[in-house]
């Protein structure tokens, strides 16, 4: 069966899932960090993309992002990853692929949704063990959301700016929401939706996208279909 597309709706918040070749680190050093932060600016720069959340951890990135366009989301990453790679291999001398073949990505329907993709990504470091606190964690999205900084890479959607009045009120809201947390059955789908490339939010909605872009948005249901019995 021929491989589907990969699942862009133009304008639509869509979850980035990007893994080390063999689960190898793609970060070593933090330079690496603040290398790949440059090229990811540029690159988001050139194709028009807003992004919304980033965590970067020892071998994987994830991002959650809006592209304008179908050839924005895969031209910016393109270019990142030509960019980023080269400068790697050259500081660590060495050679060939960093990342583990097409980056993985899946549509977010906005609202309740893009907030839980918000949680889960600006959570990555803690849930990994690469920070105690949200609030520590350098190389997410977090800290600019919790007021602690203010990254010129992130622009909040407007689940954020719904949480208060005040940037006080939205980063305390925010704060007792990364506290919370998402449980493991929500973490796991949104991860996995991602990476199998599908769209994840109400029925109406998927149903909606797959009557706009006449394509499944989900998988189907397990099983062969109830047989028909003539004259029913």
């Amino acid at each position: 069966m021929a491989r589907l597309r990969r699942l862009v709706v133009p304008g639509q918040v869509h979850h980035l899932v990007q893994r080390g070749h063999n689960a190898q680190p793609v970060f070593v050093d933090d330079e690496d960090r603040r290398l790949f932060l440059a090229a990811l600016q540029d690159a988001l720069r050139s194709h028009s993309v807003v992004l919304h959340a980033y965590a970067l951890l020892d071998n994987q990135v994830q991002l959650l992002l809006r592209p304008p366009s179908e050839p924005a989301l895969s031209g910016m990453m393109q270019a990142l990853g030509r960019r980023y790679v080269a400068m790697f291999n050259r500081r660590h001398g060495r050679s060939g692929t960093l990342w583990e073949g097409r980056f993985r990505a899946g549509v977010v329907q906005e609202g309740v949704h893009t907030q839980q993709g918000l949680l889960l990504v600006d959570g990555l470091a803690c849930r990994h063990g690469m920070a105690a606190s949200p609030q520590t964690s350098r190389w997410s999205s977090a800290p600019h959301r919790l007021g602690l900084c203010r990254d010129p890479l992130v622009t909040n959607p407007p689940e954020y700016w719904r949480l208060g009045n005040t940037p006080f009120e939205r980063e305390a809201a925010y704060a007792a929401l990364l506290a919370q947390g998402l449980d493991e059955a929500q973490l796991r789908h949104i991860e996995h939706a991602a990476c199998s490339g599908w769209a994840i939010g109400s029925p109406q909605y998927l149903a909606d996208i797959e009557q706009q872009l006449g394509r499944p948005v989900r998988p189907r249901a397990r099983g062969r279909p109830p047989r028909r019995i003539a004259g029913a």
